[in-house]
């Protein structure tokens, strides 16, 4: 890869990471950071600069849709919707008593 390939890889690889949405569950560990340090890396290389463009763009799901057997599971068919509620309420700050946790009530 010739200079002006890494530089503009590099470039781009930072612009994404600049425009990645940063975690608030996790303030010490963001992908954006991971990103930008590997913008530095003297082995980048093109496809992964477009397999993390993609990633943030959601190409994938766009092409390829999840069906409903895999985002309702027979076994635990709310799996899904009560794991995005407790994430929802999780960056409220809200939590689920012990009793609930304790006798798996939801």
């Amino acid at each position: 890869m010739s200079i002006n390939y890494l530089r503009h890889a590099q470039n781009r690889l930072r612009n994404i990471a600049a425009e990645w949405p940063a975690d608030p569950l996790r303030p010490n560990l963001q992908l954006k950071t991971f990103l930008s340090a590997l913008a530095d890396h003297p082995a980048l290389s093109q496809r992964a600069v477009i397999a993390t463009d993609a990633l943030q763009t959601n190409k994938v799901s766009a092409q390829i849709p999840i069906p409903q057997t895999v985002l309702r599971p027979a076994s635990m068919p709310l799996h899904y919707v009560r794991l995005k509620e407790g994430y929802e309420k999780s960056l409220k700050g809200i939590g689920r008593p012990w009793w609930k946790i304790f006798f798996n009530v939801w």
